[in-house]
């Protein structure tokens, strides 16, 4: 069984090291930075609230945080899931059946420059508002990235290793799993975590548009009272939410990378 070797394991603990302390940094930074400019430059709370008045709104009302996080991060789960596998799909049926790839790739791109915000009204139309409606937003959004993403890591794939297994009588799933798969999958990761990142999007823009619940309504309704310690503890948890989401795909990332390297050992 191939396993990582004692000086990767090292290698792996001083990269992921690298990767976090900077953020952190950054964080203690930005945060520090807010204070002492709310508590020099006295600035009304109703402007800009220090982060100690926002963290104790978070600490005085915690059900309602958790509840609009888990609302919004189930949109981001269930919407952006049906769009990554929608979009998976149909780029591998595009990529081998060429008279498909000729009829709806070009729409695919046409569409995935139009803004979706467009779309939201003939949803509201043709769908209504509610939990249905916003997880169609969500898919439509995270659909395009992991679709051309994946279309363009099918597309580079070194057709002479697919032709070797065929020499062979390879089948033609174990053929697309040992090469055109593994060619792809950093193009197919990076679609991922495009989609993700803009799934986190959609929901906030779905529950600005057609639900009243999740971190997005609440930061709407935050702004239109001027209760600007509620609607920036809600962005808090929000941007939370998100890099906790981008951070598994990462994850995953490094874990199927990993794998697909030892396995060609």
């Amino acid at each position: 069984m191939v396993g990582p070797r004692d000086d990767d394991s090292v290698e792996w603990s001083a990269t992921r090291i690298e990767d976090v302390l900077p953020p952190i940094v950054a964080v203690v930074v930005l945060v520090g930075g807010w204070a002492l400019f709310t508590a020099l430059a006295s600035v009304p709370s109703f402007l800009l609230p220090s982060p100690i008045a926002v963290a104790e709104r978070l600490a005085g009302n915690p059900e309602l945080y958790a509840t609009n996080a888990l609302a919004t991060l189930e949109r981001v789960v269930y919407g952006g899931a049906i769009g990554i596998v929608g979009g998976f799909a149909l780029a591998v049926a595009v990529t081998f059946v060429r008279p498909l790839r000729y009829a709806v790739l070009p729409y695919i791109v046409t569409v995935r420059v139009l803004p979706k915000i467009a779309i939201a009204p003939a949803l509201l139309i043709y769908f209504g508002t509610g939990r249905t409606t916003s997880l169609i937003f969500v898919a439509a959004i995270a659909f395009f990235p992991t679709a051309l993403s994946t279309i363009a890591g099918l597309e580079r794939v070194d057709r002479r290793y697919a032709d070797l297994l065929r020499s062979v009588d390879a089948n033609p799933i174990r053929t697309f799993y040992a090469v055109e798969l593994r060619f792809a999958l950093p193009d197919i990761v990076s679609g991922l975590k495009q989609s993700v990142t803009l799934a986190v999007v959609g929901a906030v823009v779905a529950e600005w548009v057609v639900v009243d619940d999740g971190l997005g309504a609440l930061v709407l309704v935050a702004s239109e009272n001027l209760l600007t310690d509620v609607m920036l503890a809600a962005l808090v948890i929000l941007l939370v939410e998100g890099l906790a989401l981008y951070g598994l795909v990462v994850l995953l990332e490094r874990r199927l990378l990993w794998y697909a390297s030892a396995e060609a050992d």
